[in-house]
């Protein structure tokens, strides 16, 4: 799938429409019909129709999204968006908005059109049932993103032919319709395995839907669609240690339920195509492992070297989620480096290229207020430390937004030279954890705490350090929803979910305001919606009826 993705999307390119009209991606016409009305040619357009899962999952402007913002990340001193992330003048005009809103709708638009042409394609009963389930699952994915960062605004069904300059503004209530109509299909087509990595499958529809349903307060759905994916014998389970989920060996492994995936051919990542948004970094390429980097290579003995990454130094994790984890749970360790040890070279001088990792400690960012070992200092050249004090203020807002304990989970140490910016990692969307703590947050919301404690013990359980099983089990009384979501923070940190975690759960404001100081003076409870691209609000011809969203300009 990834070979045919990059030579196709090429082609469908050329008949992207203007500029000046909404941003909806046109496969329509002549020669568009001509390809996907053969067996070959609609397999293209399916394999094309996943590719704009890329421009958010593992993408900078994904994470400026779905991460920053909340109350467990704020800006370090990269931050290409804080007026996103800090909610200071945020507006239409922002590039990440446009982008996103362009490739989603993109994204819409061609499943639309397999779903229209699937008919004509001459495919088996067999194919079809596949395709239509995979398609299906697309446009639904594809329609969540635009409903929960946008709300209710265009929505269609039908593929765009020729130029668009009308918009609707719809329900939401009619854009879950749709998503939960085309999900109950894909779960009624779709095959329980795939040999072709990052399709998708029955259980990743199962899985999707048990969120969307738990999204849409349909709590015994919820519940039950994701007991039917834990129990029912996919061949899934919890990785017996946390930090293997992040090894580049274990890329694909059998806690992932459904990933966006990216090539370890590096020219088949599609990372440049005329006619793609020139904002970031491609389509191809998964950018996760530069964004929460620290920048450590300017600092006394160290250097840029690939074991530790390319620091674009986008984001650092809030003092708060720092002090979520307890001393026994391993997940801390397994997700943040702390200690960062001196680069040598094979001379002994600072040559590009010729750098390796020494047994000497040279940096320490640490959540703790650890200060230095006086033995230390002065042997060699010593190390410096950067405690948890120096790094925040006391109310928590940012006095360092260079040096911070640094999120490791989409580290790619493979990749050939330490300038290398893209990575073959997999973007993980929904991992087998993910469905016992929807099940853990369903059952609270039915007033069924003691299952809720199960479920979330199993997680715990697979984080306690050894020998601390016990002390990190939970009694049904200490579930609260504040719990589920600092378990949640925990788990899931930095993987895309965090946004959406706090805005369905009606803790954006909230938990921003009690736990994010650079973000709280500005968040509004209008941000639970994002603002409607500036450049399709110019390009609508009826803007007394498509409007910017309430509280944006």
């Amino acid at each position: 799938m990834k070979k045919i993705l990059s030579i196709v999307i090429s082609i469908l390119f050329m008949t992207t429409s203007c500029s000046k009209m909404l941003d909806e991606y046109n496969p329509g016409g002549v020669t568009a019909d001509a390809v996907y009305t053969t067996p070959a040619g609609f397999e293209s357009l399916v394999s094309a129709a996943y590719g704009y899962q890329r421009m958010w999952y593992g993408k900078e402007e994904g994470y400026n999204i779905s991460e920053i913002g909340t109350d467990i990340w704020t800006s370090a001193a990269g931050d290409i968006g804080p007026d996103m992330s800090k909610y200071i003048n945020f507006q239409g005009t922002s590039g990440i908005i446009k982008l996103q809103w362009g490739a989603l709708y993109q994204g819409v638009n061609l499943c639309n059109a397999g779903i229209k042409l699937i008919g004509k394609a001459g495919l088996s009963d067999a194919k079809r049932k596949q395709l239509e389930g995979e398609l299906r699952f697309l446009r639904a994915f594809y329609n969540w993103h635009i409903v929960e960062t946008w709300g209710g605004v265009h929505f269609t069904t039908e593929e765009t032919n020729g130029i668009v300059t009308t918009a609707n503004k719809t329900p939401v209530e009619t854009f879950y319709t749709q998503i939960f109509e085309d999900l109950q299909i894909a779960v009624a087509n779709l095959a329980p395995t795939t040999s072709d990595y990052g399709r998708v499958t029955k259980p990743a529809a199962m899985s999707f839907l048990a969120r969307m349903y738990l999204t849409r307060g349909m709590n015994a759905e919820a519940l039950a669609m994701a007991k039917s994916v834990i129990d029912g014998g996919f061949g899934y389970q919890l990785q017996p240690d946390y930090k293997d989920l992040w090894t580049m060996a274990n890329n694909h492994n059998k806690e992932v339920v459904y990933a966006v995936n990216y090539a370890n051919d590096l020219t088949f990542n599609d990372l440049n195509h005329s006619g793609v948004y020139t904002i970031g970094h491609g389509r191809g390429s998964n950018s996760g492992h530069m964004m929460f980097d620290m920048k450590y290579d300017n600092l006394p003995r160290m250097a840029r070297i690939i074991e530790y990454g390319r620091p674009f130094n986008r984001y650092m994790p809030t003092r708060a989620l720092l002090q979520m984890y307890s001393s026994d749970d391993a997940r801390y360790e397994a997700s943040f480096r702390e200690v960062w040890m001196a680069c040598t070279s094979a001379n002994g001088k600072p040559t590009a290229g010729g750098w390796s990792i020494s047994g000497d400690t040279a940096v320490i960012a640490t959540r703790t207020t650890y200060a230095g070992m006086p033995s230390k200092v002065g042997k060699t050249t010593g190390y410096v430390v950067y405690n948890i004090n120096t790094i925040y203020k006391a109310d928590g807002s940012v006095n360092n937004m260079l040096v911070y304990p640094t999120l490791t989970k989409h580290e790619d140490p493979t990749r050939l030279t330490y300038n290398e910016a893209q990575s073959e990692r997999e973007a993980f969307v929904i991992r087998f954890a993910e469905l016992y703590m929807i099940a853990a947050e369903a059952s609270m919301k039915l007033n069924d705490n003691a299952t809720a404690a199960t479920y979330i013990n199993v997680i715990r359980t697979r984080a306690a350090k050894p020998g601390k099983v016990a002390e990190m089990q939970i009694t049904p009384a200490q579930v609260t929803l504040d719990f589920i979501l600092d378990e949640r923070a925990r788990e899931f940190a930095g993987e895309q979910l965090r946004w959406f975690d706090l805005k369905r759960t009606g803790k954006l404001v909230d938990r921003i305001k009690a736990l994010n100081p650079d973000a709280a003076p500005n968040i509004q409870a209008y941000h639970n919606l994002r603002p409607i691209p500036q450049s399709q609000l110019d390009a609508v011809t009826n803007p007394d009826e498509f409007k910017q969203n309430e509280g944006y300009q």
